[in-house]
């Protein structure tokens, strides 16, 4: 498997194991658990740190699709080369790192790294064009 779709891959499973961060932190209040297992009619009041860790899982789902299609274009075409391997190896560690400073709160930082992963795409789709 080449180093395009071992990043892809890994950033699936970094998207199925973000929410159990935010879980965790649902399951910490009062009437968290039966929450969760009910129908959820009304908001939850979770701590902040719970809050912008579902956001970055929301931010990584959003971004997921466009980075998985040029992934796959590069590899269909046969374009996938040491460019579009380093484009996804930062794309991928700049979405851990994006999670992990969202998670603590450091805004600016947090943006800064979701450019870094953004560059990584433009590397990729600088080989399809």
């Amino acid at each position: 498997m080449t180093t395009d779709l071992t990043m892809l891959v890994w950033t699936a499973l970094l998207c199925l194991s973000l929410p159990v961060t935010y879980l965790v932190g649902r399951s910490q209040v009062p009437g968290g658990l039966a929450w969760g297992f009910g129908n959820r009619g009304t908001d939850l009041s979770v701590a902040d740190w719970a809050g912008r860790a579902e956001r970055a899982h929301v931010n990584l789902i959003e971004n997921l699709a466009p980075f998985a299609i040029l992934v796959l274009t590069a590899q269909v075409t046969g374009r996938a080369d040491a460019r579009t391997a380093l484009g996804s190896t930062l794309f991928f560690w700049a979405r851990v790192g994006h999670a992990a400073v969202y998670i603590a709160g450091i805004p600016y930082l947090r943006t800064a790294v979701f450019f870094v992963g953004t560059a990584g795409e433009l590397l990729i789709l600088s080989r399809l064009l």
